[in-house]
């Protein structure tokens, strides 16, 4: 999506909807460095004043994380997902591994009764990059890669409430598997994840639920 000029007033609410749509619309991902202040203000035909306004505005909300001497990041995709991110940021690792496993094996269960076919290859496709990830050796492009399985089981359950939920949470359960896994990927700290997705083809919603839950286990053990 092109950013285009902003020709409204007030120009900083203006900004700040047009780099709001550019992070929740997925243009800028989460952990991506956005342009820099003299490209947003070439881009949006505005004064500095407003581009610095508008920038430290969603950092406020907690969209953004102005690093100085690096550059601006996108830390969340919603204003609650940034709310979240701050509240739990410190939380005990063990009670975020709690957490995610609850959500995680109550998707898995409900998706084993409510998968359909596209579901089923898109988690079929996401476990697949998920492994071919870990063999790269790429920590941040793994974590990124569990993310979207995750997040392909939770979407498969068709509960809206859960996934929204569950995506205001994925940056706090990111930075969660990021201190799991650590720096560095080894082997002997791979958890598969083809029991879940075998578990939900078959329709068994115990075994899949436990299959969830059991991964996390077994991250948390390795950790």
């Amino acid at each position: 999506m092109a950013l285009s000029s902003a020709r409204r007033t007030p120009l900083s609410d203006q900004v700040i909807a047009q780099l709001r749509a550019q992070i929740t619309s997925g243009e800028w991902p989460v952990g991506s460095r956005i342009p820099t202040e003299a490209e947003l203000v070439e881009q949006l035909g505005v004064a500095r004043n407003t581009v610095r306004e508008a920038v430290r505005a969603l950092a406020h909300n907690g969209l953004l994380d102005i690093r100085q001497g690096s550059g601006t990041y996108v830390l969340a995709t919603s204003e609650l997902a940034g709310v979240m991110h701050r509240r739990f940021a410190e939380a005990d690792p063990a009670s975020v591994a709690e957490l995610r496993a609850a959500l995680e094996a109550s998707a898995a269960a409900l998706a084993a009764h409510r998968r359909s076919g596209p579901d089923l290859d898109l988690m079929t496709v996401a476990l697949e990059r998920r492994e071919e990830v870990w063999q790269s050796g790429d920590a941040e492009a793994f974590v990124q890669a569990d993310a979207a399985f995750h997040q392909a089981v939770v979407a498969a359950a068709h509960n809206e409430v859960l996934a929204e939920l569950y995506a205001d949470l994925g940056e706090v359960l990111r930075a969660h598997l990021r201190q799991d896994i650590g720096p560095v990927l080894s082997a002997d700290r791979y958890v598969s994840h083809t029991g879940i997705v075998d578990a939900i083809r078959r329709g068994d919603s115990e075994a899949a639920s436990a299959e969830a839950a059991d991964a996390i286990g077994k991250c948390r053990v390795q950790s």
